[in-house]
């Protein structure tokens, strides 16, 4: 007869566990995890957490736009990578002392517009700013998504209200991007409107302790 102990269910991993873990300086691929649940392990754990949907970017310029708005960034990113980095380490570190950060980019775009190289370069300013934290013994794991070109149909959908897509969602479709190259969409997900919700954003009071 098998024991009580042996018909036990294994207890599910939380997200807050997974990133105890994990190496804590690192940018990778969102995968798995649901972006609810990382706000919730940052929460947990008391680390900073902060969210950018970038669906509806096209360009470098709306891009960095958008990190700037979502992140409120305490200095103007202006139109390079360079300033965005700036922006999410010194001013930050001279605040004060920081406890950690989970990072979640969402719906990287992929397209002619924002190529292959202006994706690595995004990707390679989070890869920067997680170095720099981890000199300074502060954890800071970013996580990320790309999105896919939408069709024709459904950008007029969209325009005649036809199609109502929720709110920083995006459908994970099999396809190439529009510069060709094929996607790794098992890095897309949906998210669900109660993730958009941003627990702690750069501002110069939150960061002064």
């Amino acid at each position: 007869m098998l024991s009580d102990h042996t018909l036990d269910t294994p207890p599910k991993v939380s997200a807050k566990s997974h990133l105890r873990s994990m190496q804590s300086n690192i940018v990778q691929s969102i995968r798995a995890f649901r972006v609810q649940d990382l706000q919730d392990a940052a929460n947990a754990l008391n680390h900073h957490f902060l969210y950018a949907n970038l669906g509806d970017a096209q360009t470098r310029q709306e891009v960095l736009d958008m990190i700037g708005q979502q992140f409120a960034l305490p200095m103007h990113i202006g139109k390079n990578f360079d300033s965005l980095y700036d922006s999410i380490t010194d001013p930050i570190h001279r605040a004060g002392l920081q406890t950690g950060f989970v990072v979640v980019l969402e719906h990287i775009p992929a397209n002619t517009k924002f190529d292959k190289e202006a994706r690595e370069q995004l990707v390679d300013i989070f890869r920067d700013a997680a170095e720099y934290w981890g000199d300074r013994k502060v954890s800071f794991r970013c996580f990320y998504s790309f999105s896919v070109a939408r069709s024709a149909r459904t950008r007029h959908a969209d325009r005649d209200g036809s199609h109502v897509a929720a709110s920083g969602s995006a459908k994970a479709a099999e396809g190439v991007a529009t510069v060709g190259e094929k996607l790794p969409t098992d890095k897309l997900l949906d998210i669900s409107p109660q993730a958009l919700r941003m627990s702690s954003p750069f501002n110069t009071s939150y960061w002064t302790p």
